[in-house]
């Protein structure tokens, strides 16, 4: 029974499917392992350092299964050299071990000396085979293909009411407010739960938190099913709460995908390809429920939401069939050694709380978090009030607002994709963010005083603008945030910036909606233009320290002890036989 569960927790952990490890440089070693002992955190990764452990000989072939093949050569070569180094010196190491890790302590002696390795400087011999070699797999287009998917289908059913709010609030006798909060409530059930999904996204990884994504995404669809009754609105609303409180389990995924299976030159695109999944959702949720609910009989209005609801129902079926089949957990050998270094700094500090501790206190990440609140929540409140914003100046264009709405995600998503490349090629965080936050400012403004020249192309093509960058904005200000707090986990950033534009977004929904009612459009989007120019002279103020660009650089990373603040930064330089590589320790700065 024990081997069932056992199986039955790996299949929903990491997958139906094994990945082969790719052929290892050395053939008694796996680059498999680099993946599974790092990760886990567990003792026996456990710092083969050289300088204060070394592995025993009884627990020689344990060291051989659990440790990476780098790790494993490091702990072998410092062991001999200590061991020698020790010898000349006149002292006998301790048998005594380390009841946490199974090895030898080299720390100390009996006779109170220390070895050869002490923490200051380190020599060590290496062959060039014996470094973790980083591999993308093909797989990894399968994988962000399936969540683009899943996300799109939770972003279709976000706005899917509020298009259509007139025909909504009719249908179900409820007010606009009401409607208004079918959108909201994406918003407030991230804010109260994204803690325990960042938390589970960093402890049990992708798959299990894509799985419940999909999950309540399908059974959410099949609630709402159940509620074409002009009395059953309290039944679609408990459904696209479950729907909406499944955001938390996918919304912060793309930088965590991106970087679990992208390499470095690629991982800012395939950010940004995550992100467009959602905007493809929210734009087909633009621009479908028009054109299947329209505005008739009671009879009428009943079989479009059936036929509306059934297809996002069957949909998320499928969908949820494809995570479950298809969707691993992660590469068989991490794809960049900012990838591996990052894992190896997680065993080092894996308390999620003191991680969140440290970036809501870090003054770079704060502003951050301010900032890409106040775009991501402007944009929020214009995709929720943009149905009553145009048809209050265009009332008989109930078709065209679904339009507008699609133009401003497409142009967004364009902008995510050009935003993505440019930052891989260039690499400019700090100034992209900059430009592509001063130019949703001016899509705003101009929307905003052009909305009632009485010109439905005036206001596609300043549409076209606003989502362009706004929405473009969204994945670079992920990525942003990943390069200044590495080795933080990107699901724990992305959550937090998350939470921070759900915040602002029922914040200024809300007050919008008011101030729109009361005053009028051209109050409201004054206000949020406004908004906009303060977050741009905010973002000036965030120091850019590319904290995860420098890792890439780095060749390789070993720990120093189990317990220790400190690891070896690795620099290799070629000699005329073998490579030498001397170690420094440097203090483990996270962010």
């Amino acid at each position: 029974m024990s081997e069932i569960g056992g199986a039955i927790k790996n299949f929903i952990l990491k997958g139906p499917v094994r990945t082969v490890p790719i052929k290892p440089s050395i053939p008694s070693t796996s680059p498999q392992s680099a993946w599974t002992s790092i990760e886990s955190g567990s003792a026996h990764l456990s710092r083969a350092s050289t300088s204060s452990i070394s592995p025993s000989t009884s627990a020689e072939s344990e060291t051989e299964e659990t440790l990476p093949t780098s790790l494993r050569a490091r702990g072998s070569s410092s062991a001999h050299s200590c061991s020698a180094a020790t010898t000349s010196q006149g002292n006998r190491q301790s048998k005594e071990k380390d009841p946490s890790t199974g090895f030898q302590k080299m720390g100390s002696t009996e006779n109170g000396g220390t070895n050869g390795c002490s923490n200051g400087q380190h020599v060590l011999l290496m062959e060039k085979q014996e470094k973790i070699e980083p591999k993308v797999f093909a797989k990894r287009w399968v994988i962000l293909i399936i969540f683009m998917f899943l996300s799109g289908s939770n972003g279709a059913q976000w706005i899917q009411y509020s298009i259509i709010a007139n025909i909504i609030s009719e249908y179900y006798n409820v007010s606009f407010q009401a409607v208004d909060w079918t959108s909201m409530i994406y918003m407030l059930t991230y804010i109260f739960f994204f803690i325990p999904a960042a938390w589970l996204l960093d402890k049990w990884g992708l798959r299990l938190s894509v799985l419940l994504g999909a999950l309540g995404n399908c059974i959410g669809a099949w609630i709402k099913l159940m509620s074409t009754h002009p009395d059953s609105f309290w039944v679609t609303f408990v459904g696209q709460t479950i729907v909406g409180a499944s955001q938390m389990f996918t919304l912060g995924i793309p930088p965590r995908l991106a970087a679990v299976w992208f390499g470095p030159d690629e991982v800012s695109r395939a950010c940004a390809l995550g992100v467009f999944g959602n905007q493809l959702g929210i734009a087909v949720g633009f621009v479908l429920p028009p054109m299947i609910v329209s505005n008739g009989t009671v009879q009428h209005i009943t079989y479009d939401l059936n036929t509306l609801f059934l297809g996002s129902a069957v949909l998320n079926t499928i969908i949820l069939a494809l995570v479950v089949c298809f969707f691993t957990a992660r590469p068989s050998v991490p794809p960049s050694l900012a990838q591996v270094n990052a894992l190896e700094e997680k065993t080092f500090d894996n308390n999620f709380w003191g991680t969140l501790r440290k970036l809501m206190t870090s003054r770079d990440f704060v502003i951050l978090f301010i900032t890409y609140g106040i775009n991501t929540g402007v944009f929020y409140a214009i995709s929720t009030l943009l149905s009553q914003m145009v048809l209050s100046v265009y009332p008989n264009e109930t078709v065209a607002v679904g339009q507008v709405g699609l133009v401003i995600v497409v142009a967004g998503m364009a902008g995510s994709v050009v935003g993505g490349f440019i930052l891989d090629k260039f690499k400019k965080f700090k100034l992209t963010t900059i430009m592509i936050y001063l130019f949703s400012f001016i899509g705003m403004l101009s929307f905003t005083l052009t909305i009632d020249l009485d010109s439905m192309v005036i206001v596609f093509i300043n549409a076209a603008l606003l989502g362009f960058f706004m929405t473009g904005y969204l994945p670079i200000g992920f990525e942003f945030a990943a390069e200044i707090t590495y080795p933080a986990a990107e699901g724990t950033t992305s959550g937090l910036l998350n939470a921070s534009a759900q915040i602002f977004g029922i914040a200024l929904t809300w007050l919008m909606g008011i101030v729109m009612h009361s005053f009028g459009t051209l109050t409201s989007n004054i206000i949020m233009s406004t908004c906009l120019i303060v977050g741009t002279v905010l973002t000036c103020f965030i120091r850019e320290d590319l904290k995860r660009q420098k890792a890439h650089s780095v060749q390789c990373q070993i720990p120093v002890s189990y317990s220790s603040p400190f690891s070896t930064r690795i620099t290799r330089f070629q000699t005329s036989e073998t490579q030498l590589t001397s170690c420094t320790i440097q203090q483990n700065e996270h962010f």
